[in-house]
């Protein structure tokens, strides 16, 4: 109580008070930036995307599967364009794998549809084994109306909410109750309830779009390719061409058996798949406009008690470092500055007359004036520091410039660049302005904040290699704006040749890599070029409090944990407990269940704040405890120690994807983990950075007062 009363928690109670603001942003967002009204019978264009798997990351774009209706080119509904028109898409939606196109469905306002044929498509047994396939790995189709995916409708146990899941299945996997073997079904009639509300200034809004996909067999249609009553229940359509045994006898003459996946693709036979679909508008009045996408966010809000537990926990990791920092801070360092640093040193000068003194002052200016008194200057503070021990002992040394600091100074750069893009996008989610309406909008906004941001990535690496004592800057420059973009743009490229063989639209079109290289090199250069011109040329270098001795320090034997990576490596826990509860949350949208939506950035911020605060906490304590061992070797030791944490954050991705994830195939996996160590590394600059500015600033302030005589 008399700390709270001395007003010591105040700062504190504001962060805290702080963190539980941003926690109330997490559930809103601005779901467009402009309503749509429709009147009756007015056309409604249905656009077709992709189809998607939570057990693969290949995804494939809609027409470009064999099995399904493809556009006839014709226009309907007063659009000028046919369908399989390509729609403009940005930069986000691209990387992401979207391929939006107009489609062959006719729909109108209010104006409901019992059935009507699309097409009959026939396949070959190539088609049928890769519709199979697919279907085996769960993919499902996204459709797009009026912004909204279209959505599997799903209600809760007790039947008292609804909510959605985007996309709808492709297919069915059943088992044949006469033979016990798996049949595949294909979804061949599509029933779309699209839900609308009117508003005041007149028309009607879209608030729904719910997709609900049937297997239905081709026997028995009507004339124009409908079932003759879509509403009951009937056989699927099954995905099977019988084998011609003929011709398999033939070609296995002499064996006693014939391979069961030997579907004898060249055989011409054919599957007749019919496809269809009924249209259904109904009123949904509870539902707002602003408010459509909260049914896509239901689960989320499921796990809002535990997104609790993860802000509380990273809160009381944060505290304890905190009052560890605290105590350091107030009694070890400033008592040992006030007690024992400056007046241990004058206490050991004889006391003399006035004119003693200035003589002294005259003495001092000739040593600091003489190199060759250095050694000589050096033993005599070591004399004055007999009582004294560790990290007083380092004055000479510590800010000795660290091996390897032309490729220290680039590290740092680039982590700024990327704290300032996560920063920025945070904040802009925080507010609502990213948000699943603006599709791509993510990827799309963190380019471009990571490519402005060259600025900021070139002036702290250049004031930082000038503070260095570095001389060819524009090398320096170059290493900046080239070596960590160089690395992931290389290694993006070589993942696009093995997705490319896959002929996925997870691959980035030849003309997109293009444009990214032109963006890196034309755009991100010059700004990186821009901001170390004013870090180098225009600012001046950090000044340090003390001066260094010409001959290092001997280095006496450290502790284990700071001759062996277990020291960093353990450290680097702390920041990962902060963070692995948020994380599994992260992780099931990003990879598991990629057809729902992350957006509680709320909680996340709330988390990263906490994440960075502990990592400043933790390096802190780590550059002390190293200091007071005498070893001045800081730099390096807290830009690992701040980043430490990426490598059980990438521990967690292999765990993930052992336990959870269930991906098959090769390329997916090469992608998870190629992708899981881009995204690690990201990670690691950016707490490594984080991390050697605390310790930085923590050692300028312990050694700015101790004064040397």
């Amino acid at each position: 109580m008399h700390l709270m009363g001395t007003g010591l928690l105040r700062p504190s109670h504001w962060t805290l008070w702080a963190l539980l603001c941003v926690t109330c942003t997490s559930a809103f967002y601005i779901p467009g930036y402009s309503i749509t009204r429709y009147n009756d019978d007015q056309p409604i264009p249905l656009l077709v995307n992709k189809i998607f798997s939570d057990h693969t990351q290949l995804q494939y774009a809609y027409f470009d599967l064999p099995f399904v209706c493809p556009p006839s080119g014709r226009t309907h509904g007063g659009s000028p364009f046919g369908s399989g028109q390509s729609i403009s898409l940005n930069l986000g939606e691209v990387l992401r794998g979207d391929r939006i196109m107009t489609s062959d469905f006719e729909l109108a306002m209010g104006k409901d549809v019992e059935c009507r044929s699309l097409c009959t498509r026939e396949l070959d047994r190539s088609s049928v084994k890769w519709a199979r396939q697919l279907i085996r790995e769960n993919y499902v189709i996204e459709w797009i109306l009026d912004n909204l995916p279209g959505a599997t409708s799903f209600v809760t146990v007790d039947r008292s909410r609804k909510y959605y899941a985007s996309g709808f299945k492709l297919g069915n996997r059943a088992i044949s109750s006469s033979t016990g073997k798996s049949r595949f079904l294909i979804n061949n009639h599509f029933t779309i309830v699209i839900r609308w509300k009117g508003v005041p200034e007149g028309g009607k809004t879209i608030v729904g779009f719910e997709v609900y996909p049937k297997s239905v067999t081709a026997d028995g249609r009507k004339e124009d390719g409908c079932p003759k009553d879509v509403h009951k229940d009937q056989d699927g359509l099954e995905l099977y061409i019988p084998r011609d045994m003929s011709k398999l006898r033939e070609k296995y003459k002499g064996l006693s058996y014939i391979p069961e996946d030997d579907d004898d693709d060249d055989d011409g036979a054919k599957l007749k798949v019919p496809y269809t679909y009924s249209v259904y508008f109904r009123e949904e009045p509870k539902i707002d406009w602003a408010n459509r996408w909260d049914l896509y966010f239901t689960n989320q809000e499921e796990g809002s008690m535990t997104h609790w537990l993860a802000i509380i926990n990273s809160l009381t990791i944060s505290t304890v470092l905190g009052v560890t920092v605290f105590v350091i801070w107030s009694r070890t360092v400033q008592g040992d500055i006030k007690g024992r640093g400056d007046g241990a040193m004058e206490d050991r000068k004889p006391k003399g007359s006035r004119r003693k003194r200035s003589g002294e002052k005259k003495i001092e200016n000739l040593l600091d004036n003489a190199d060759v008194e250095n050694d000589a200057d050096m033993s005599s503070d070591d004399e004055a520091l007999d009582d004294t021990s560790g990290w007083k002992l380092l004055h000479g040394d510590v800010f000795r410039v660290p091996a390897y600091s032309g490729l220290l100074a680039p590290l740092v750069g680039s982590g700024m660049q990327l704290l300032f893009m996560a920063t920025g996008l945070l904040l802009l989610s925080c507010l609502g302005i990213l948000n699943p309406s603006f599709r791509g909008g993510f990827v799309s906004v963190g380019m471009g904040l990571f490519v402005f941001a060259g600025l900021f990535s070139g002036y702290f690496s250049g004031r930082l290699y000038k503070t260095f004592g570095g001389t060819v800057w524009r090398k320096n420059t170059l290493i900046t704006a080239l070596f960590f973009p160089g690395l992931a743009f290389c290694l993006v490229l070589i993942l696009n040749l093995f997705v490319w063989a896959q002929a996925s639209s997870t691959a980035i079109p030849f003309s997109t890599l293009i444009g990214l290289l032109a963006l890196w090199l034309l755009i991100q250069v010059p700004l990186v070029y821009i901001g170390s011109w004013l870090g180098y040329v225009r600012a001046t270098p950090w000044e340090h409090p003390l001066k260094t001795n010409s001959v290092p320090r001997q280095i006496p034997p450290q502790p284990w944990y700071l001759r062996s990576p277990a020291g960093p490596l353990l450290t680097g826990l702390l920041p990962f407990a902060v963070l692995f509860i948020e994380l599994l949350f992260v992780f099931k949208n990003l990879w598991q269940d990629k057809s729902g939506y992350y957006y509680v950035f709320g909680f996340l911020s709330a988390v990263s704040a906490v994440l960075l605060v502990t990592v400043v906490e933790v390096t802190v304590i780590a550059t002390y405890s190293q200091l007071c061992s005498e070893n001045y070797h800081w730099w390096w030791q807290s830009f690992v120690t701040g980043g430490s944490s990426a490598f059980w954050v990438f521990a967690y991705c292999i765990w993930f994807y052992l336990f959870k994830l269930h991906v098959t195939g090769f390329v997916s996996s090469l992608l998870f983990f190629s992708y899981s160590f881009l995204a690690c590394a990201m990670y690691g600059l950016l707490t490594g950075t984080v991390g050697f500015l605390a310790a930085y600033a923590f050692v300028r302030r312990v050694y700015s007062g101790i004064k040397v005589d």
